[in-house]
């Protein structure tokens, strides 16, 4: 399965090609103004180089490093390279806290860390903090006390790509704290073949003459893999895009740098479709795919965003447990507002609360299996237990099986609650209140009433703000629309405006702090 009988997930995704016909080709560009490149060769070459620099430090096969990198092209090298050499790379989300930081390096007990030099302010007051933590290298032009990467790399010579077992650790990922503290994803180095084989060559259907650009980030599971995993198992390119991704800098990367293939998250969806309405910018290079995942992708953005570029999206589920999307509708076969079929490769069940299928037309939690699970939770034998069982992946999210056996979203098993006895898809009332002419977002909990019982309250983001004299006027009308749209008994009973809603860098909406 993997080139030249190495196990070592580094010789299918980047060995294999130094000896192809697009060895010098561009497998990366940078399109937020820089513009530099990485060919396929020069990949393979500087990864090489990895484990020389690891062993002047005198890291180890199998200790962690810690990756604070924005997606430039340092990026791959750093993460290919530590694969090649056996040591572990941690992807860590740029966007988090001090705090957050240092209790992901005590936890994952990391040993090095490379840091992009805008980053290192925030996590710099960690490190003193984190006795594991022996070596800093810097990724950017800025002096610092700390390693300059740069520097250090350029004197370090190619070494062997060290020869694994498919099932050892290749690299963790942290989860995206959706409902809590971030838990560490061991993930094996045969995972990420698995997804490109059934995913990447079966639904996203990606071939070597394509571009790709993802707003989703590299240490985000599913940016992994749109990112690299994808593009490097079909020698086709990736654009990458260190800075934040806002609508206007979006759509100039998808201008300049005329990528086939568009990955994003509904969130972001919403964002371009509102944006797009109402300025007079269009895309005007072909969009061949476009895939969403991170959220259930609600019908009117999908239907939006078609009519916009005449390109579908392909709405999917994933998780960091699996990698990436195991859910999904296909090309062709769209139909927006359901999460779509099974990617081939993967079996799903939903079932009750004692493990029993459910029937079509019943909620149940959807169960996975596939190769591309991840091993466990790090350090979090209970929760690992809790949710790896055997071959199956518990995901947390309940399901709705329709009669055509398409998956229709209703929440997270957390999310979920009953009213008058019969449970409510906070999704569902989203997807209604989305669907009117004013609605950007909305995000719904459970709420006391009265007399203790639960009733949906809604938070919602507003396209255009309203003056104060006609919100009371305003939430009536969305109150009503909801009973039209879905059923009298699940509008929300009591509706908040908010200028935004709390998410995790990767675009979650983290009901939970709705809910406190």
């Amino acid at each position: 399965m993997i080139a030249d009988n190495n196990g070592n997930a580094a010789a299918y995704f980047v060995e294999r090609h130094r000896t192809t016909s697009y060895a010098d080709k561009a497998v990366f560009i940078e399109g937020d103004g820089k513009n530099r490149q990485l060919s396929y060769a020069e990949l393979a070459t500087e990864s090489d180089k990895l484990a020389d620099l690891y062993q002047r430090c005198g890291v180890r096969r199998e200790q962690r490093a810690a990756l604070l990198l924005l997606d430039t092209i340092e990026y791959p090298v750093i993460f290919w390279g530590s694969l090649k050499a056996g040591v572990i790379p941690i992807a860590l989300n740029t966007l988090l806290a001090t705090e957050v930081y240092q209790s992901i390096l005590a936890d994952s007990r990391a040993t090095v860390l490379f840091v992009s030099q805008p980053l290192l302010d925030v996590i710099a007051p960690a490190l003193s903090r984190c006795p594991e933590l022996q070596h800093v290298f810097v990724v950017g032009d800025e002096k610092s006390e700390h390693h300059s990467y740069a520097s250090e790399i350029a004197s370090c010579q190619p070494t062997a790509m060290l020869n694994v077992s498919p099932d050892e650790t290749a690299f963790w990922l942290y989860s995206s704290g959706s409902t809590g503290k971030p838990k560490g994803v061991r993930h094996s180095h045969s995972s990420m073949q698995f997804t490109a084989e059934t995913y990447g060559r079966q639904v996203l259907g990606i071939e070597h003459d394509d571009t790709l650009f993802s707003i989703a980030k590299i240490f985000f599971a599913y940016g992994l893999g749109n990112t690299m995993t994808f593009p490097m198992s079909v020698g086709a390119t990736a654009v990458l895009m260190s800075g934040r991704p806002t609508p206007d800098a979006v759509l100039s990367i998808i201008n300049q740098q005329k990528p086939s293939i568009f990955c994003g998250v509904p969130t972001f969806y919403a964002a371009l479709v509102a944006h797009l309405e109402s300025h007079p910018e269009k895309i005007d290079t072909p969009l061949r795919r476009c895939i969403s995942a991170g959220e259930a992708l609600p019908e009117n953005v999908g239907n939006g965003w078609q009519a916009i570029t005449g390109c579908e999206i392909l709405d999917g589920v994933g998780s960091t447990e699996m990698l990436h999307i195991f859910l999904s509708n296909q090309a062709g076969d769209v139909q927006y507002g359901t999460s779509g079929f099974a990617v081939p490769g993967y079996e799903i069940r939903l079932v009750d609360e004692h493990g029993a299928e459910v029937s079509v037309g019943e909620v149940g939690e959807l169960l996975v299996n596939g190769a591309s699970a991840a091993s466990d939770y790090w350090n979090q034998r209970d929760k690992s237990r809790a949710t790896f069982e055997g071959i199956w992946t518990r995901t947390g999210d309940k399901y709705e099986k329709a009669a055509d056996g398409r998956m229709i979203y209703c929440g997270r098993t957390d999310d979920m609650f009953k009213v008058s006895g019969i449970w409510v898809s906070p999704f569902e009332v989203e997807q209604a209140l989305g669907s009117h002419e004013n609605v950007l977002e909305a995000a719904v909990v459970p709420a006391l009433d009265d007399q203790q019982l639960e009733k949906p309250k809604a938070f919602v983001v507003l396209k255009n703000a309203v003056d104060e004299a006609a919100t009371e006027a305003l939430k009536d009308e969305l109150k009503a629309h909801v009973q039209e749209q879905i059923g009298k008994w699940k509008y929300p009973r009591w509706i908040e405006l908010v200028a935004d809603l709390p998410k995790t860098a990767t675009g979650k909406i983290q009901r939970f702090k709705l809910r406190d």
